[in-house]
C-alpha cells in the first residue's frame, strides 16, 4: 500500500500542475471577450489614418478596421470597428513605427507605444493615444502578447483619403 502512494501522489501532483499550466496558457483561446464601446459623445473627430487588421500566421488571425481619430483640440484616439482577433493571454494594443511588421522580431526591433491591455478580442473599442504623441509618426497598430512576445495581428495605418 505504501509503495503505491509513492507513485500515485507524485503522478497526481504532476498531473495537477500540468493541467493548471495548460488551463492558464490555453483557456483564453477558448473564450471570447466581446466588447461594444461607443465613441465618446460630444467630440468632433476626423480620421487621420486607417488600416485593416490582417492575419500574421495560421494561429494568429485578425480582422476589422483600425482608425486614428483626432479632434480639433489635438486629442487622438485609436478606434477598432468590426474587430476580431485570436484570443490569448496578456494581449495589448501597441502603436509601432514599422508600417508593416511581418513577424514578432520586426515589432521588437521597432519603436512601439503601448496603449494598454486589449479590452476584448471581439467588438468595437477605443483607446486613448497619450497627449503629446504625434499619431502621424506611427506606421501600424498591432495586437501583441506581452507575456510571450508574440505578434497576433497588424493593421498598417495609411493616410486618410480626403
Amino acid at each position: 500500500m505504501t509503495q503505491s502512494y509513492k507513485i500515485v501522489i507524485p503522478v497526481f501532483f504532476i498531473g495537477f500542475l500540468a493541467g493548471a499550466g495548460f488551463w492558464y496558457l490555453f483557456s483564453p483561446a477558448l473564450f471570447d471577450r466581446v466588447v461594444s464601446e461607443e465613441l465618446p459623445a460630444g467630440f468632433d473627430l476626423s480620421e487621420l489614418r486607417s488600416g485593416e487588421f490582417r492575419d500574421v500566421d495560421g494561429a494568429h488571425r485578425g480582422s476589422g478596421k483600425a482608425q486614428v481619430l483626432v479632434s480639433p483640440a489635438g486629442a487622438a484616439l485609436l478606434r477598432f470597428t468590426d474587430f476580431e482577433v485570436t484570443n490569448g493571454p496578456d494581449l495589448e494594443v501597441w502603436l509601432v513605427k514599422d508600417p508593416d511588421p511581418q513577424k514578432s522580431a520586426d515589432v521588437s526591433a521597432s519603436q512601439w507605444l503601448s496603449l494598454g491591455p486589449l479590452r476584448g478580442n471581439k467588438g468595437d473599442q477605443t483607446y486613448v493615444i497619450p497627449e503629446g504623441t504625434n499619431p502621424s509618426e506611427w506606421g501600424s497598430a498591432v495586437i501583441w502578447c506581452e507575456q510571450f512576445g508574440v505578434l497576433f495581428s497588424v493593421a498598417t495605418l495609411s493616410e486618410a483619403k480626403i
